[in-house]
């Protein structure tokens, strides 16, 4: 099944991937994610296509959503891990993505992490400040193996992205000036058991538009000129990832997976080495969806209140960016449209999934679907309120499995205690 036919299952808003969304929340109770195999594997096979003839790796960022079974069939197709913990590092080696597919991002990375990922032997380490070089040496130096480094690059350019997954300007914590990572490689002979030989960029998530890639891999390309011309060999390039994904049915328009790798080959035309890909956001997040029931329409003195039984702690993403997904009934019954705020039972504000949202008139027991929620909706989830983790199901063809069941009460409060053994520090 193609990404067109899968699009076209969630406009009809009946099936998904073949199943039938109905029947499916008859056996599992809601809120739910659900994730397509298929829209994952035509994602995949859509960039794998683009990079064809290029020394590429992709690596998935864990980050989007780290569960394991979308891990696995993520290895199942080839693609590598971007992680930035130890828990998505132990996640990725049990899904079966072997250590040499497997790169660390991220600016806190802490000792005992960058121990576990050494003992691992992963492909490489993005390093994002010079502490964290030195303390790389160090750890590596310790048990005698020489640890392969880029430089994370800030190039101080607006991805026209939500400042929050801005991650490329000078004001943001990510990365070093091109001028700090000159100084790095002027240095490099120091360092005994790291191989400083790569670069690294990514400026943000959701990034809509091609021209922010255009002028940060420009700057890139001509570091890596001057490194090279310098004397420093660079042996991979990594460019990130951020493609955005359509949230909003007619107002968001995403870039090509053809295009986008056009414009890193023209920008890095002459380079030699290997690129690696950090893709997440794109390969799952139109992948995903949220099934939910309405709990109740509450009538206010000015507003009508769609109360869903998802909250913000099953999808973050409204609350803490006041991002847009399209919500829609799945009954494909043709009703009076009317206006919602349409909110979850957790005791905040701030619980809205949508404020003033057109939609067909709902009532009572109605099954709902919220859109494009595979990235950043289970990986950022919560028990805030003591609610449980919602179950997470795996879509494929017309058949489902259940790839994590739904929290018990049990497993929520596994590990805690009364406190009944003190003792003094």
């Amino acid at each position: 099944m193609n990404i067109d036919a899968i699009a076209q299952d969630i406009r009809t808003a009946s099936r998904f991937d073949g199943v039938d969304l109905q029947a499916l929340a008859g056996h599992l109770p809601t809120p739910f994610h659900a994730y397509s195999a298929s829209a994952i594997r035509d994602r995949i096979s859509s960039l794998q296509r683009a990079l064809h003839g290029t020394d590429a790796l992709i690596c998935y960022a864990v980050k989007a959503n780290s569960s394991l079974a979308i891990l696995n069939l993520m290895h199942e197709h080839g693609v590598g891990a971007d992680i930035v913990s130890s828990g998505e590092l132990w996640r990725a080696l049990r899904a079966g993505i072997p250590p040499e597919r497997i790169v660390f991002s991220g600016v806190g990375k802490s000792e005992q992490e960058i121990a576990e990922a050494l003992a691992a032997r992963i492909l490489r380490f993005n390093v994002e400040s010079h502490d964290e070089l030195l303390t790389l040496q160090r750890l590596a130096a310790s048990i005698g193996i020489t640890a392969h480094a880029a430089v994370r690059i800030n190039p101080d350019v607006d991805a026209l992205t939500h400042a929050k997954i801005s991650t490329g300007k000078a004001e943001n914590k990510f990365g070093v000036s091109i001028e700090e990572a000159r100084r790095w490689f002027a240095e490099k002979a120091s360092l005994s058991h790291v191989q400083l030989d790569g670069l690294h960029v990514h400026i943000g998530s959701q990034i809509l538009s091609l021209e922010p890639y255009r002028e940060a891999f420009r700057r890139v390309a001509q570091f890596w000129r001057e490194l090279e011309a310098a004397g420093h060999a660079i042996a991979s390039i990594d460019v990130g990832g951020g493609v955005g994904v359509r949230y909003r049915e007619g107002h968001d328009h995403p870039v090509d997976a053809a295009a986008y790798v056009s414009v890193v080959r023209t920008a890095l035309e002459g380079f030699k080495g290997r690129l690696l890909f950090e893709p997440g956001r794109y390969l799952v997040a139109e992948a995903g969806v949220l099934l939910t029931r309405v709990i109740r329409v509450k009538h206010g003195e000015h507003r009508k209140f769609l109360v869903l039984d998802a909250a913000m702690n099953d999808l973050l993403r409204p609350s803490l960016y006041d991002a847009w997904h399209d919500i829609v009934p799945v009954h494909g019954e043709t009703r009076t449209m009317t206006e919602y705020d349409i909110v979850g039972p957790v005791c905040e504000t701030g619980d809205t999934f949508a404020r003033g949202r057109a939609m067909p008139e709902c009532v009572a027991g109605d099954l709902l679907m919220i859109r494009t929620t595979g990235a950043y909706g289970a990986s950022m989830s919560s028990t805030y309120n003591s609610r449980p983790l919602a179950a997470e199901v795996l879509l494929d063809r017309g058949r489902y499995a259940v790839v994590r069941q739904r929290q018990s009460f049990e497993d929520m409060i596994a590990g805690e205690q009364p406190a009944r053994h003190w003792e003094t520090a």
